[in-house]
């Protein structure tokens, strides 16, 4: 860089009070010392940043400065380029306007970059500027080679993807692949267990269901429709033809070693087909109990009634509150060579040792129910079932731990007292009821704060007494809230933590089961007990500063 050009930036930096007369006069004396650039020599000074100089040196050029951590990338141009070409040229599109291809770039000046990406995609570029550090992280996301995803199915080509699509997607058939490659990819790295694929009047909405929550990742062009729901059927073993009823499928794929199960719905809307593709890591660490967010008293209760030979365990909540999650930690504890545990599940959500596996499969008849009779007489010491969903497998699971079983299984309800009266309304005897279950967890789950970004604040007065939050006088709580930062995608926050709701099936508790006494009256009793609720176990996540006051709120009210 010349000379001129270094004190124009000095001027720059200095207008801007980015750096004082002191850093510039020391940043020159190192200049004439050691002849490196201006501009390096003040980040390594720690004068300004690498994006502060970036975008000044961007205005100095006359182009625009693009921050890619707060950018919404477009998949469907980043997919354009290969990630050999993109970081040969330290560059990555990341838009379209006005029918050009935006594409950032570390050193703009690289005519040659820039003639190699018009060529590939036949596309005008229009350059801007980002540093070398947000570009490579960029390309490590967005843009994967095909190594780096491989579909357990025969690959299908993308010509038999589009051409029930119509002739307009097959002429861009490589693109519609690669885009669908990098929406699961990317939604893997950001721990996304679903990918919503919603088309709308002009455009299609991207959203992914991060920690329980869904965000709106991006908006795709109307055009790219058609074809992206003609790859991902094809994936899912699904017809292509069929767009008037709703369908179903699944798909394995293989994503730098781990092994994904991708579940796959299609619904037809007044704008198209809407899909949504659960994400299942089938090499998934499972958690331990401690790990899920049960107190010690809580896990003490549990423990005691999960480690009986016989008996009924029920983990309530609505779908995906990690129902499944604490029966697998429960499993994990039990799983012991001495005994012969079989699950029947749908679907099965982790490969466990030692364990036997069943897999629901209706078209062939295997239900709940019927997997159920089967397994009883493949004399087993544990059993667990997915879910109780009908009145017949209820009656199977409860003579099961009326006979020697242990059973795990959960329910949708709202409330642990309310899975009691749940199996008294699907026409289970109070007596049974009473006799066999030996435990109820209901759970919820929160979002974690993230500990890098977490502010503590002070609540609106009046606000705690009227949400019930206890104060104890002259205990001293830290209220935090989230903010967001790079770490957690400016979510505030990162992972989930278990709230738990604990009811011991004691003699009084009985009692009132055997009378077919109403959820409430179970509920005083169990509280009266020691039972403690989800709305209490959640606001001692609060004060442990593990979540916010209002995540807890959202999910229990």
């Amino acid at each position: 860089m010349e000379k001129p050009k270094r004190g124009r930036l000095g001027e720059i930096l200095l207008s801007h009070q980015i750096i004082t007369e002191e850093q510039l006069a020391q940043a020159l004396e190192l200049q004439r010392e050691n002849g490196k650039s201006l501009g390096r020599i003040l980040v390594e000074l720690g004068a300004v940043s690498e994006s502060a100089l970036t975008s000044i040196l961007a205005q100095q050029i006359g182009l625009k400065y693009v921050d890619l951590g707060n950018f919404s990338i477009d998949l469907s141009a980043a997919s354009l380029v290969e990630a050999e070409v993109a970081r040969r040229g330290l560059l990555i599109p990341i838009d379209f306007h006005d029918g050009r291809l935006v594409v950032a770039m570390a050193d703009p000046t690289n005519i040659f970059a820039l003639d190699d990406i018009r060529i590939l995609t036949g596309l005008q570029i229009e350059p801007v500027v980002s540093t070398k550090e947000d570009i490579l992280e960029a390309i490590n996301r967005y843009i994967r080679t095909d190594r780096d995803i491989e579909f357990d199915m025969e690959q299908e080509t993308a010509q038999v993807a589009v051409e029930a699509a119509g002739d307009q997607e097959a002429e861009d058939s490589a693109p519609i692949v690669k885009y669908v490659n990098l929406l699961i990819t990317e939604a893997v790295a950001d721990r996304a267990s679903d990918i919503h694929i919603e088309p709308m009047e002009n455009d299609v909405r991207i959203r992914y269901r991060i920690d329980g929550v869904l965000h709106e990742i991006r908006r795709s062009p109307k055009q790219l429709h058609r074809g992206v729901v003609a790859r991902i059927k094809v994936m899912a073993d699904m017809n292509i033809a069929e767009k008037r009823v709703p369908q179903d499928g699944r798909t394995g794929l293989e994503i730098k070693g781990k092994s994904i199960d991708l579940r796959v719905a299609s619904l037809p809307t007044i704008y198209g087909e809407k899909v949504v593709m659960r994400i299942l890591d089938k090499t998934g660490a499972l958690m331990s109990l401690n790990e899920l967010g049960f107190s010690e008293a809580s896990l003490n209760i549990y423990s005691q009634s999960f480690t009986k030979p016989y008996g009924t365990i029920l983990v309530t909540g609505p779908t995906g509150s990690g129902k499944t999650t604490t029966l697998y930690a429960t499993l994990n504890v039990l799983n012991d060579m001495a005994k012969n545990v079989i699950t029947v599940e749908d679907p099965v959500e982790y490969r466990l040792p030692l364990i036997n596996q069943v897999q629901v499969h209706y078209k062939a008849g295997l239900t709940f129910a019927s997997a159920l009779r089967s397994i009883l007489r493949c004399d087993p010491d544990i059993v667990m079932i997915g879910e109780i969903r009908d009145p017949e497998s209820a009656k199977i699971a409860i003579e099961s731990a009326l006979t020697g079983h242990l059973v795990l299984s959960t329910l949708h309800t709202n409330d642990a007292p309310s899975a009691l009266t749940r199996l008294l309304e699907m026409g289970i005897e109070p007596f049974l009821v009473a006799s066999a279950v030996d435990c109820v967890v209901s759970q919820r789950l929160t979002r974690r704060l993230c500990e890098r970004c977490k502010e503590e604040y002070e609540p609106e007065p009046g606000y705690l007494e009227k949400m019930g939050f206890p104060m104890e006088n002259g205990e001293g709580v830290g209220f935090y809230r989230p903010k967001g930062c790079v770490a957690c995608n400016y979510t505030g926050f990162t992972g989930r933590v278990g709230i738990y709701e604990v009811l011991r099936i004691s003699e009084g508790v009985e009692v009132l089961i055997a009378r077919n006494a109403p959820h409430v009256d179970i509920a005083a009793k169990a509280r009266e007990e020691g039972m403690r609720t989800l709305k209490e176990d959640g606001f001692i996540k609060v004060k442990q500063g593990l979540t916010s006051l209002d995540e807890v709120l959202r999910v229990i009210m």
